[in-house]
């Protein structure tokens, strides 16, 4: 019987993270797409064609985009109680010992938390993006260093956490503040309005925040098992995997200004 419920929770696990996987490819996918080509594309059309295009194409880019990442942040949540909270083994604290109740969940509340800083942060700091971005990767460093230092946290447990927060925060933007300002624009577009500045300009930065936490997050999503990854300071190692991925993110952006169409 143990070992049919051992078998049981692998298949659990197994299927919850192809499910992660695909919906993470769904959701970044588009995302990078919106960031990298569209909105290049976009400001090439006339009135008429975004009155046509618009309606037809977003909605339907939109769906999978919010849907791949509601799909993601829930099978993420439900591998980190799999493999960090609840398992037999455990990644999570130092010591390899099961963690109980309290040695776990102040981190996940943290997680939301932290988009609720982040959202008050760049609701302040609107129009100071660059010292928006500066605050927020010293808030994540900071959160690692709480998790390391004072939680007893592992290297792979810290910098999981880590991605969650910006998974948090990316999936929180996307349902709280790209979906509902891109409803808006669609429809003032689809009835030949102008939109609401405000609309477009809060799609775009949010849009544009997930682009830049998205790929340090898959690195810690996917290298938390390679000790090229864990065998350092996490702190240190995620201040500079942060650095380093926002480096590569801002040349990829100036990147796809300069790809021309036929």
């Amino acid at each position: 019987m143990m070992i049919l419920a051992g078998t049981a929770m692998d298949l659990v696990e197994l299927g919850d993270r192809w499910i992660h996987f695909v919906a993470g490819v769904v959701w970044i996918g588009l995302l990078y797409f919106f960031n990298w080509v569209n909105s290049a594309f976009a400001p090439t059309m006339d009135g008429e064609t975004k009155k046509k295009v618009v309606p037809e194409l977003m909605p339907r880019a939109l769906w999978w985009f919010r849907w791949g990442a509601a799909f993601t942040w829930v099978t993420g949540v439900l591998l980190m109680f799999i493999v960090y909270y609840s398992g037999s083994y455990s990644y999570l604290l130092e010591d390899g010992t099961k963690p109980d109740l309290m040695a776990w969940l102040p981190a996940f509340v943290g997680l939301f938390v932290g988009f609720a800083i982040y959202d008050f942060l760049f609701k302040t700091l609107a129009k100071q993006q660059a010292v928006g971005t500066v605050v927020w990767g010293l808030i994540a460093v900071a959160f690692a260093y709480y998790l390391s230092e004072f939680a007893g946290f592992s290297a792979r447990g810290t910098l999981i956490h880590v991605a969650a927060l910006f998974g948090t925060a990316m999936a929180a933007n996307v349902w709280m503040r790209i979906w509902p300002a891109q409803k808006r624009i669609i429809t003032a577009t689809k009835n030949g309005e102008a939109p609401d500045p405000a609309d477009p300009a809060l799609a775009g930065m949010r849009s544009k925040h997930n682009t830049y936490m998205s790929i340090s997050l898959l690195l810690f999503m996917v290298g938390v098992s390679q000790s090229a990854l864990v065998a350092y300071n996490p702190v240190a190692t995620a201040g500079v995997v942060l650095v380093i991925s926002w480096v590569a993110c801002y040349a990829l952006y100036a990147k796809a200004k300069t790809v021309p169409g036929m």
